[in-house]
């Protein structure tokens, strides 16, 4: 009997935010996957990395100010290394917990770059804040440099764009691993943003959605089923009000009725829910499952989680 093929979506509450949080939690992280493998699912993982990313992206901007011979590295660079760090440390503890629990499995980690059409709108219209807070004088600096800075609450920060995934450029070797039976560790945090010009793949100052993805990682690879593991054990329809209702389960028309009623938050749930319809128009017979991280046993055995289906 053939296996059932998974994308599994981890979130920020499945890494934390610095380097010992993330040692910390990505053993927690393991034996939830490690629950889907001895299920019986041949799983690709890919990841969040926005505290990642920006720890990188501050470590790198402040060797700039203190060793003038050091160039800044781009933001393209910043996502290959958190890719680097995070499939570390998620392969190294999953093949652990899975040879604690007798099983022998090979886990491999892919450094994955997307492409991304060079006038895709998130260009003109940046709105993903990364990196350190920045004094006014520090915030002027890469204003001057042609960089966009935002204010917030803590002070200014940079701000990049969200382009649109078109490619994803390594997914035939993703694809070869899969289906040889290993474990793959993909797209981390959206995978690196490169602009295809005739044969050379260049960097983008930019970073992608790890939900849309998400998304198209388990359409391209005709997965089954799309796992989006976050912080809540359910899709909720008013969430946060004193009238918050679970959505056990939802069609792809039901969920674009939801998104026309703004139910879904615009930074957190609704690109979560557009990766799923995404992944859904290209993979009719396909299910989608939004639940918590923590619940992964209860939703093997349909215990929990809101389901999404064509």
């Amino acid at each position: 009997m053939s296996k059932k093929k998974a994308v599994v979506a981890l979130g920020h509450d499945a890494l934390g935010s610095t380097i010992v949080e993330q040692q910390d939690a990505v053993k927690k992280t393991a034996k939830a996957l490690a629950d889907l493998v001895e299920a019986g699912y041949q799983l690709t993982i890919t990841h969040s990395n926005g505290p990642q990313v920006s720890m990188i992206h501050k470590a790198m901007t402040e060797l700039r100010r203190i060793y003038i011979d050091y160039t800044p590295a781009p933001m393209c660079v910043c996502s290959a290394m958190s890719q680097g760090y995070v499939g570390y440390d998620i392969q190294n503890s999953l093949k652990s917990e899975l040879l604690k629990r007798g099983i022998s499995k090979p886990v491999s980690t892919i450094l994955t770059q997307v492409t991304v059409d060079p006038y895709d709108e998130g260009f003109y219209e940046p709105k993903k804040a990364i990196g350190r807070y920045m004094s006014k004088d520090d915030a002027d600096i890469e204003i001057n440099k042609g960089n966009y800075v935002i204010k917030q609450a803590d002070g200014y920060r940079r701000i990049v764009a969200a382009p649109k995934p078109i490619d994803i450029v390594e997914i035939a070797a993703i694809r070869t691993l899969a289906d040889a039976g290993q474990v793959v560790i993909a797209c981390g945090g959206g995978g690196i943003p490169v602009i295809e010009q005739q044969h050379v793949l260049k960097g983008a100052s930019a970073v992608i959605e790890k939900d849309s993805i998400a998304g198209k990682l388990a359409a391209d690879l005709k997965a089954d089923e799309l796992f989006i593991l976050t912080s809540v054990d359910y899709v909720y329809l008013n969430f946060g009000k004193e009238n918050q209702t679970p959505i056990q389960s939802m069609n792809v028309a039901q969920a674009k009725e939801y998104i026309e009623q703004g139910q879904f938050g615009e930074t957190d749930m609704l690109p979560k829910i557009l990766a799923a319809i995404a992944y859904l128009e290209e993979t009719p017979n396909g299910k989608v499952i939004i639940t918590a991280l923590d619940k992964t046993s209860d939703v093997i055995n349909d215990k929990v989680g809101t389901v999404i289906t064509k």
